[in-house]
């Protein structure tokens, strides 16, 4: 109850729609050029606020991603659901946003280091960074893949040293993003980045212990804090809202 609390206290700070003015996002059906309100650099893009503003990926994530790597590499948890409750704590981390494609397979990497996993965890954290930035924010209704199932995948990869000239090790982080997919796919949308996040997570923890004999703590029943923030909530239909 009281981890529940601290999370509905962070609902309260964290930005649900536009950072520069609170007002709903609108997605495009085609991208168009846009400008971003904050480093002025132009994009194509299909998501903007109703008033007009654009934020870029790298804008929107920038601090997010400093405490995202700051926590997951000095937790001693073996709860990745537990890390990632403490990271959305963070006002940098928003309700919804690209650094939860980063956010997942961090504190899944801290994680499985953490259970005895032999893992650079510096080095593997840095490129969790590198390539779960570049997943794009949006894609789980744009094409069909969420951030949170790939970077599942992407965790996968860097435990076992994939590459796209693999065997085994290609079939097996192509295979965790599968389940992760599927599984996000059976509770529907619109999407939620929390929701798609724990799913995700909860995959990962099964796979890795299945496939590789490592065992993560895997929490019991998950409560979230923030469905109060979440225009678009399932509410009952989620199974991580109270009211499920």
């Amino acid at each position: 109850m009281e981890e529940q609390a601290a999370e509905e206290g962070t609902a309260k700070e964290q930005a649900a729609g536009c950072l520069v003015c609170g007002a709903p996002l609108e997605y495009l059906k085609t991208q168009i050029e846009m400008e971003c309100t904050y480093c002025r650099r132009k994009f194509m893009s299909n998501a903007r606020c109703v008033n007009g503003h654009f934020i870029c990926d790298s804008c929107h994530e920038q601090i997010g991603l400093r405490v995202i790597e700051d926590i997951c590499r000095h937790t001693a948890s073996r709860d990745p659901v537990a890390i990632m409750k403490k990271i959305i704590l963070s006002p940098h981390i928003y309700m919804h946003g690209p650094e939860h494609h980063v956010l997942v397979g961090s504190v899944l990497l801290a994680a499985y280091k953490n259970s005895g996993g032999e893992l650079d965890l510096d080095g593997a954290l840095e490129e969790m960074r590198n390539r779960g930035a570049q997943v794009p924010g949006g894609i789980c209704g744009l094409w069909g893949t969420c951030g949170a199932a790939v970077s599942t995948g992407i965790f996968i990869s860097l435990i076992t040293g994939a590459s796209p000239l693999s065997g085994e090790e290609w079939g097996l982080c192509n295979e965790m993003t599968s389940r992760s997919l599927a599984a996000i796919a059976k509770t529907g949308g619109p999407r939620c980045c929390k929701r798609d996040s724990y799913t995700a997570i909860l995959q990962a923890i099964d796979f890795v212990e299945e496939k590789f004999g490592i065992r993560m703590e895997r929490p019991g029943k998950i409560v979230c804090g923030l469905y109060g923030r979440n225009q678009q909530c399932l509410k009952e239909k989620c199974p991580y809202n109270p009211l499920a």
